[in-house]
């Protein structure tokens, strides 16, 4: 019976079911497994929500004009155990039909039957076993081939602001939800053979999967996710490929687009298989890490990825502590200023070294220390006060003030003078009070170091004034012998 791939639904030993299984699988999405969310996406309700945050479709679901009928099949749970395989198989081949949803009153009944097919097929690939024949394998793809694989609708605004703006909703959701559902239940099924799968999906199937992540839809980013890294997990073929593809993406994104809407989610993959890498790492991980996520820092949408970004940098170095030194001086001591950005983006970068400072190691603290606190000396100094806030909130982390005491006679030295002159000029009272408890913590310390440190910079001060008011003087004297001078000009005039 299940040599063939089954052909085309058409009338056949179930049609004595037919005439009453349209309504009963309108019925049954009410009563599959809860813990798929149904959704209904032809109610008013839900069609005026998506225009308030733009629906659009992509051109694989234009329809042609011509209503589409399918034939109703039986449900799966009322044919014979030995039948089911084959009418699973067939109501694939049915999922395989597209609809437009941009028109919202064309095929509504057909629209509704395969949405209530998809959640039985969810829920019979989550309980049922016995399902994956051989013979299941490509079909089940190319059902998910055919719904999800499209091209992308073009963005509606070159002005576009993720963080600002709604995100355009794909007008099949209503679908496509229930398509990655099955697909996760799918790869994710006791019964599910890699060695066969592969023959199917291979490369081309992820590269197509990789472009999908450029979707302005959150929601489909967010079950992309959890498909790509599903797939790295069982296909350990493609593993280096998955991560050459990934690689690609970002370095288009850094030196050429600058747009692509799936950077978070691609890096919370990445943050994942970090976590994996055996030791010692390959040289090709660090060349990443150094070549692709060091620069993803300088792209101007930073802050709807630094999260991820900061933790993969941090999955590194747990790896491999040697790593700190060469990251430190690259990008956060070496090669920017608090002047050179903004101000909040300049605090990303001070929380993302604080998550960095918490897993160093101190030997490898010990070979920094001298440039960073140079540089948190710049930043505590800065006219941005969030800057400075941030900068001066690392003594409130224990490993970090442990650090630091175990290393205040280099430490002390360094940010002295920037504090002291804080604490007597800085305009936000906020800032003073953080700046009195490190200089509190500081003399409890090395008490003996910091009255020496301020007797000096007293010392300097007055020395510095004492030369300022002589400088003023001497400059007045120079004033009244010229006028003196002129004067005399004038008189013999």
């Amino acid at each position: 019976m299940m040599g063939d791939r089954p052909s085309p639904p058409r009338a056949s030993k179930w049609s004595d079911l037919n005439n009453d299984t349209m309504s009963r699988a309108m019925s049954s999405a009410a009563t599959t497994s809860p813990s798929v969310d149904k959704v209904d996406g032809f109610s008013r309700k839900s069609v005026r929500k998506a225009k308030q945050k733009r629906s659009q479709s992509s051109s694989q679901f234009r329809s042609q004009g011509k209503p589409i009928e399918l034939t109703p099949l039986p449900l799966l749970k009322d044919v014979p155990a030995p039948e089911q395989p084959e009418l699973f198989l067939k109501k694939l081949q049915q999922c395989c039909t597209v609809f437009d949803f941009m028109d919202t009153l064309s095929d509504l009944k057909m629209k509704e039957y395969k949405r209530s097919t998809l959640n039985e097929l969810v829920d019979y690939v989550t309980v049922s076993r016995g399902y994956l024949t051989e013979q299941a394998y490509p079909e089940v793809v190319k059902m998910v081939s055919h719904n999800i694989f499209r091209t992308l609708p073009p963005s509606d605004s070159n002005e576009f602001d993720p963080e600002e703006d709604e995100p355009t909703l794909e007008a099949s959701w209503p679908h496509l939800q229930l398509v990655y559902e099955f697909f996760i239940r799918f790869l994710e099924s006791q019964e599910f053979q890699p060695s066969i799968a592969k023959k199917y999906i291979d490369q081309k199937f992820v590269l197509q999967l990789l472009e999908l992540f450029d979707s302005e839809d959150p929601r489909e980013r967010d079950y992309l996710k959890t498909v790509l890294h599903r797939i790295y997990g069982k296909f350990l073929g493609l593993r280096a490929f998955i991560r050459k593809q990934i690689n690609n993406i970002f370095l288009r994104f850094v030196y050429e687009t600058e747009h692509f809407n799936g950077v978070a989610e691609l890096l919370e993959i990445l943050g994942s298989i970090i976590n994996g890498f055996a030791l010692p790492l390959k040289a090709e991980h660090k060349q990443f890490l150094v070549k692709v996520l060091i620069p993803l820092h300088t792209v101007r949408s930073l802050s709807l990825f630094h999260a991820q970004l900061a933790y993969c940098i941090v999955q590194f170095l747990e790896k491999d502590p040697t790593l700190t030194e060469p990251v430190s001086f690259t990008f956060f001591i070496s090669s920017f200023c608090p002047s050179c950005f903004l101000s909040f983006t300049f605090v990303m970068f001070l929380g993302e070294l604080e998550e960095i400072l918490d897993v160093i190691e101190p030997t490898q603290f010990v070979k920094i220390q001298e440039p960073l606190f140079k540089q948190i000396s710049r930043c505590v100094s800065s006219p941005h006060f969030q800057v400075a806030e941030r900068a001066l909130y690392y003594w409130n982390n224990e490993y970090i003030m442990s650090l630091i005491e175990e290393n205040s006679s280099v430490i002390l030295p360094i940010m002295f003078a920037s504090l002291y002159r804080i604490s007597k000029e800085h305009w936000n009272p906020a800032i003073v009070a953080l700046v009195y408890n490190v200089l509190k913590a500081f003399m409890e310390m090395n008490s003996t170091l910091f009255d020496e440190l301020t007797a000096t910079y007293k010392s300097d001060r007055q020395y510095l004034a004492f030369h300022r008011l002589r400088e003023k003087l001497e400059q007045k004297l120079e004033m009244k012998r010229k006028c003196g001078h002129f004067l005399a000009l004038a008189l013999k005039l």
